[in-house]
């Protein structure tokens, strides 16, 4: 199942040409059992940040243009973009220009989530995350080294012309005051800065 979802992200990259991964098999030493998140800083055409959640065996993905917000009076435009394997969630570097989504990519953020929804009345099992999506309203709780706490997707409209706005719940991680995007810029698997990362792959580091 996960295999045929990636159909879409294979078809759209030309891996003789990108370094992005290209399989499923994944191990990674930043977590144990629970679900990933990850957010990645991404200078393509337009500067964007990809907030992406472990579902069923590959990462759902959407395409935030302002980055996620700590303010729970803000609400946040994500886009839904194809699904990406699980191996991306490691991925730092650089698309080369003219393969698609080409830029600079940055892990601004990374972690794992869990779900808050609940059961229902009568004791049934709360609705997992894939359910959640298919109904267009997700609430689950993140534990990244930026982000923490709870956050929910909500999808308006439908068919194509669907989009979901990310917003973060008020409870006791949220901070109105507070701006990550602008605050903690850099990278928190190498610590680079975008710049850093694309002068790396010039030096051939």
């Amino acid at each position: 199942m996960a295999e045929s979802r990636l159909d879409e992200y294979r078809k759209k990259r030309d891996f003789q040409k990108t370094s992005e991964p290209e399989d499923l098999s994944v191990q990674f030493d930043w977590v144990k059992s629970e679900p990933i998140f990850v957010i990645q800083k991404h200078a393509a055409s337009t500067l964007h940040y990809d907030f992406r959640l472990e579902v069923d065996g590959v990462l759902k993905s959407w395409a935030v243009p302002k980055g996620p917000s700590t303010n729970p009076s803000i609400k946040r435009l994500a886009v839904p973009t194809e699904d990406h394997p699980l191996a991306y969630a490691d991925f730092e570097g650089v698309i080369p220009e003219g393969e698609y989504g080409g830029g600079t990519i940055m892990v601004w953020d990374r972690g794992t989530y869990r779900n808050l929804k609940e059961g229902d009345e009568t004791g049934g099992a709360p609705p997992t995350v894939a359910e959640q999506l298919e109904d267009g309203h997700v609430a689950i709780w993140l534990e990244g080294q930026k982000l923490r706490g709870g956050y929910a997707l909500i999808r308006t409209g439908s068919g194509e012309k669907a989009r979901w706005l990310l917003i973060k719940m008020d409870d006791g991680e949220a901070d109105s005051q507070r701006d990550p995007v602008d605050e903690e810029p850099n990278s928190v698997k190498t610590g680079r800065s975008m710049e850093e990362i694309q002068q790396s792959l010039e030096s051939g580091d």
